[in-house]
């Protein structure tokens, strides 16, 4: 075992869900410790932000395009990344459905929510981290370090206080909330499974701050003990202990990440 037992040199870490403002962090800081970074999304990768990974930190960056909402693709473009990059020691479940397309039903009265977008969430939220991990399994168990982390909620573990949301114009979809709450129980399930060659655990992060509503916002941070919302790097110490070897020992967990908000 290395004496940095964060360090991660040469390791691939992939990441679904792409350059969003979570994927970049998660990227930033395993970067940071030498592993080298695969991003799949549904959208291009900014090729510059990973110039400057491969530059800042001497490692190897590789993306492609991932429609996460069909089988075929995901396990055709799984097969394509391999076979470029030559393995894979992390892989993070990072993307999510949040009801950024035009779907209707979405983050509306429940007696409105519909089952389109119903559909669209546990889709993207659950099946496909289920196929990719799925998928990655046999090339995980040939790692010295295999492990999957699934990234979820607080909304797949408590459930929504309204009162947060009155007058915003927000909403909170049971859609995204059983899905999460499915994804936090699939990391339970996949570490008794594939234990011992492969670690699964999960983070579920609290609200992050992204210009919401200030009532929100001000009602968000009253209810939270440590009085702000989080922000995408406060994430990042948790995913590299359970990508790491400092947590060699660790499976089947669901690490919060919350400012203690749900604790009340």
């Amino acid at each position: 075992m290395p004496t940095n037992r964060f360090d991660m040199t040469g390791q691939w870490v992939w990441i679904t869900g792409g350059l969003g403002n979570i994927g970049r962090e998660l990227a930033t800081g395993a970067a940071e410790c030498g592993a080298n970074i695969c991003f799949l999304d549904m959208i291009e990768a900014d090729e510059d932000f990973l110039t400057q990974l491969q530059t800042k930190h001497g490692i190897k960056t590789h993306s492609a395009t991932l429609d996460l909402s069909n089988q075929n693709h995901i396990e055709e473009v799984f097969h394509e990344v391999l076979a470029d990059v030559g393995a894979i020691d992390t892989l993070i479940n990072n993307a999510a459905f949040v009801g950024t397309t035009d779907l209707q039903g979405w983050a509306v009265s429940f007696e409105s929510q519909g089952t389109e977008a119903w559909r669209a969430a546990l889709e993207v939220n659950l099946t496909a981290p289920f196929i990719l991990s799925q998928t990655a399994t046999p090339h995980l168990k040939a790692s010295t370090n295999g492990s999957i982390l699934n990234i979820g909620s607080i909304y797949g573990i408590i459930g929504p206080d309204l009162r947060l949301y009155e007058e915003t114009g927000m909403g909170n979809p049971a859609a995204y909330a059983a899905s999460k709450g499915g994804l936090t129980q699939l990391t339970r399930w996949l570490a008794t499974v594939l234990a011992p060659d492969i670690r699964v655990n999960c983070i579920s992060p609290g609200g992050i701050s992204r210009h919401q509503d200030p009532k929100f916002v001000t009602a968000y941070v009253e209810r939270t003990p440590l009085r702000r919302m989080g922000v995408e790097a406060d994430i990042v110490g948790a995913a590299l202990l359970l990508s790491s070897q400092a947590g060699a020992y660790i499976t089947g967990q669901n690490i919060v990440v919350d400012g203690g908000y749900s604790v009340w």
